[in-house]
């Protein structure tokens, strides 16, 4: 039950982080459906920091260390959003899917690329090592392990709410996101907005990439990206109507049902179902589909998400 219950909290930090980036670029009016490259690119940033960095640093130094660098890596990956959607109104649809092509691909290369020339040759994986860093992160309680990474998501879905609901930013955010023509008339520059909403998305999305590869395991083949745990966050982001507090119960659920995946074999009952084990790993992308399935009708998205903000239009 302990280690359910770990691996819930770990899985669901994943997808409240990410969804909570998903959140504030939809608010903004842009559809980030990049965020699966973008925690690509945050995990490769925050594995090579977990990689290099000596672990004589100190648990502090190496936890600030590999957060900042994941968000600065998604932050800057998200700009190729930013600029196609918001700059050059580009299909916001098509430029995520292929920043989810592009990620997984560049990451592939660039760490076999630096494997081969840290070997001499002779090492062509697409494989990151943390080992030693990992445990830095973990801080053991009894029989559970807690890591660092929980906390950080629970200050950012109490940073988020604050943000959207009690700041100037946040409400011009939201502004932007439901009818920007109204909001660029009264002196709110929409193209800053969407930015904003896009680059924190990025940092958010990052973040969660790195909490997503060290959650089970101390090596990564970036060639697997992240199992569509991306795409799992933006069900995450719709179920809670693009709302933190509600992002976060359905982070919850759809953690809870991700564990079962690694965990189900502590169960005595749930093992004498005879169910493989590749079922309970599918169980949050069919339940993704059950629950969006009765819930997308009495969905409501910002009202002008996806739709190319052109100043000359009112």
């Amino acid at each position: 039950m302990i280690l359910l219950i770990q691996y819930t909290l770990i899985f669901a930090s994943v997808l409240l982080l990410v969804a909570l980036g998903g959140c504030f670029a939809e608010h903004s009016g842009v559809i980030n459906i990049g965020l699966e490259g973008i925690m690509v690119i945050g995990a490769l940033g925050g594995a090579l920091v977990m990689k290099f960095m000596p672990v004589s640093v100190g648990a502090p130094v190496m936890i600030l260390t590999t957060i900042v660098a994941s968000a600065l890596f998604g932050l800057i990956f998200s700009l190729l959003l930013a600029v196609a959607a918001i700059n050059f109104r580009a299909d916001q649809t098509i430029t995520g899917t292929a920043m989810n092509m592009l990620a997984t691909a560049a990451a592939t290369v660039g760490v076999k690329a630096m494997n081969t020339a840290m070997s001499g040759g002779s090492d062509v994986s697409s494989d990151i090592a943390y080992t030693q860093s990992k445990d830095l992160f973990l801080v053991r309680l009894g029989g559970f392990e807690f890591n660092w990474f929980m906390l950080v998501a629970v200050i950012a879905l109490v940073v988020s709410y604050i943000l959207l609901y009690k700041t100037r930013f946040g409400l011009r955010l939201m502004a932007c996101g439901e009818h920007p023509q109204a909001a660029d008339s009264v002196g709110i520059n929409v193209y800053k907005m969407r930015y904003a909403g896009v680059l924190i998305s990025g940092a958010l999305g990052g973040l969660g990439g790195i909490v997503f590869i060290t959650a089970g395991v101390s090596v990564w083949k970036f060639e697997t990206g992240v199992a569509g745990f991306g795409f799992l966050a933006l069900a995450v982001m719709i179920f809670g109507g693009w709302q933190p507090l509600k992002i976060a119960l359905a982070a919850l659920l759809f953690g809870f049902c991700r564990a079962l995946g690694n965990v189900y074999a502590g169960f005595d009952f749930l093992v004498a179902l005879n169910v493989p084990s590749f079922v309970y790993n599918m169980l949050p992308y069919v339940i993704s589909l059950v629950v969006l399935a009765f819930t997308s009708k009495r969905s409501r998205a910002p009202k002008a998400e996806g739709i190319p903000y052109d100043k000359s239009t009112r």
